[in-house]
């Protein structure tokens, strides 16, 4: 919690327990949703509202304290790894995001054509089946044969 702390101090943001509760419930369990924050903090801090959690997630991203996750069709995921440039696996079954380091290697971001931009970040979500539904797809499917 210290490093929260120093960390809010550094952004000039108030260190409220909403903020370290939503930063607290991010070390536990990185790439949750607003529904899974609401939920942990709310176990703590009783008082709180889904928009007190809307609200620190909004000013945490917009200071660049967490990271927000955009899925397609999927709600916003948040996570408190920022800094370096990685990317996330996503399992279409489960919904589970597993974070994955750069794939071409040191510098990321090389693009070939950048039209003129000043290019600092790239996301890139990879879309697939995890280890654990392939096999329990694979469980199913022996059943019926």
């Amino acid at each position: 919690m210290n490093k929260h702390r120093t960390l809010l101090k550094h952004h000039k943001l108030s260190l409220t327990a909403v903020r370290l509760g939503v930063l607290e419930a991010l070390d536990a369990q990185p790439h949750s949703s607003v529904e899974e924050i609401f939920a942990v903090v709310k176990d703590k801090i009783v008082t709180t509202s889904k928009q007190a959690i809307y609200n620190n997630l909004n000013t945490l991203v917009k200071h660049g304290i967490i990271r927000e996750i955009k899925p397609k069709g999927e709600p916003s995921r948040y996570e408190t790894r920022v800094g370096d440039n990685h990317h996330h696996l996503i399992c279409r079954e489960c919904h589970m995001i597993v974070d994955t380091d750069c794939f071409s290697g040191a510098p990321c971001l090389e693009p070939m054509d950048d039209h003129g931009f000043n290019v600092d970040e790239a996301e890139i979500l990879f879309w697939g089946i995890c280890p654990s539904c392939q096999n329990n797809t694979n469980k199913e499917g022996s059943k019926d044969e």
